[in-house]
């Protein structure tokens, strides 16, 4: 952008070609400045040239200003007074465009104050402000760094969860139960930590909401969710459950183990895209440049996090010697990974939402099938014994889960595109 310093000069430009008078101004906009109201042709016939066909191109080119006016009615010096405490707590210019962008301005919005997208009317406004409060320059936003802490803390719940797996498989009786109980309490404790800190972390470090309530529902329901629901399609159950695959109400810990130790994969996968998606917002020109190159990473973050789950469902179900689980197990990690990464960045209002309608679906299937053993209820468990009996028991979640990470990845693919999801965090003061 050049010619900034003499943005906020309160002189109208006038063509060299055209001389000016205090009586006869040379475009519509000469007056704005000056009086407060311009004479009228009408009042004035005599003053008031006649323009023939032929001239009036040349007309019209004298006319048009050689550089945007900047005079009273100023529209930047107005957008930027509206938007103060952006332009005042901006670093760099490409806050400025990712806060103009969450308020709504595009590029076509852009094109009204004379520039071609957001990035240039962004570039003007920190100009102009850095200049006006002598703030000096800065670089663009680096991308975050990897850290220690968080990487450790992304390895402990699924460290955890082994050692819960493995005390489990060791114990018998109470001490089991107590073994169980104390190792999902710690690897509660891990996971919260795991999810303070880092990639997966909350922009507002604000505590966890009830989507934090129904991702324990989920987790829960992928341990005893389908052993219940097999046993109660049955008759069942006849007993609580004893901690193995082989009781009354069996467990299922391929998918949970696998899902604890994904935490790390998932924290790395979301750095990965956030390091790319920041350095592409500072190489864009536009807002659909942006969002048509960061598309891409998008879909690559979470094919690739998919792919470190299922080779981890794969060990465990090896280590183990139980199924694998692979459209349930999938289906819950791509769910819980795109909300947590629509999380990380602002958007937690739709995958709570979403989270909340999927432990609902899961609950409710199996109610129906307690509440069809009351006289005249039976048709009540049709479509979920129709379901059971057909594909088994990990049906019934892997639908639920499957639909609503079909609609969070939509959603993700609009909002994680745009430059405002990718600012830099406001300092803390």
């Amino acid at each position: 952008m050049t010619g900034l310093g003499e943005l906020d000069r309160p002189e109208t430009p006038t063509s060299p070609e055209t001389p000016t008078s205090p009586e006869t101004p040379t475009s519509p906009g000469a007056w704005d400045a000056g009086s407060e109201q311009a004479p009228s042709p009408a009042a004035h016939p005599e003053t008031t040239p006649a323009t023939t066909p032929a001239s009036a191109p040349e007309a019209a080119a004298d006319r048009e200003p050689s550089a945007p006016r900047r005079g009273a009615a100023d529209p930047v010096k107005a957008l930027m007074h509206r938007h103060r405490e952006l332009c005042e707590r901006a670093v760099d210019p490409l806050e400025i465009a990712a806060g103009l962008e969450a308020h709504g301005i595009t590029d076509r919005t852009a094109a009204r104050f004379r520039h071609r997208d957001v990035f240039s009317l962004a570039e003007e406004m920190y100009a102009r402000v850095s200049r006006d409060g002598d703030a000096p320059p800065s670089s663009a936003p680096a991308a975050p760094r990897a850290r220690a802490d968080w990487a450790l803390l992304t390895l402990l719940p699924g460290m955890l969860c082994a050692g819960v797996v493995a005390a489990v498989h060791l114990t018998h009786g109470r001490s089991r139960l107590f073994a169980a109980a104390a190792g999902t309490l710690a690897v509660a404790l891990a996971l919260r930590a795991a999810l303070r800190r880092g990639p997966l972390s909350r922009p507002d470090r604000s505590a966890p909401g009830r989507a934090t309530t129904w991702t324990a529902w989920l987790l829960a329901y992928a341990v005893l969710g389908n052993g219940l629901l097999d046993s109660a399609v049955a008759g069942g159950p006849d007993g609580l459950p004893t901690g193995t695959s082989d009781g009354p109400w069996p467990l299922t810990a391929v998918p949970a183990l696998a899902l604890t130790l994904a935490c790390a994969p998932a924290a790395w996968t979301a750095h990965l895209f956030t390091a790319r998606a920041r350095r592409k917002l500072a190489a864009s020109r536009g807002l659909e440049d942006f969002a048509a190159a960061v598309r891409p990473l998008l879909v690559g973050a979470f094919a690739l996090f998919l792919a470190a789950l299922a080779a981890l469902l794969t060990l465990c179900a090896a280590v183990l010697d139980e199924p694998a689980a692979y459209a349930e197990a999938l289906t819950l990690g791509a769910l819980l990974f795109l909300a947590r990464l629509l999380t990380t960045h602002g958007f937690a209002y739709a995958p709570a939402v979403v989270l909340t309608a999927t432990a609902t679906i899961q609950a409710a299937a199996l109610a129906a099938v307690f509440a069809s053993r009351l006289p005249g209820c039976g048709f009540l468990a049709t479509p979920v014994e129709t379901l059971v009996t057909t594909w088994g028991a990990g049906s019934v979640p892997t639908l639920a889960c499957g639909a609503a990470a079909l609609a969070l990845l939509v959603h993700a693919a609009r909002k994680l595109t745009r430059a405002s999801a990718h600012a830099p965090p406001e300092p803390s003061r």
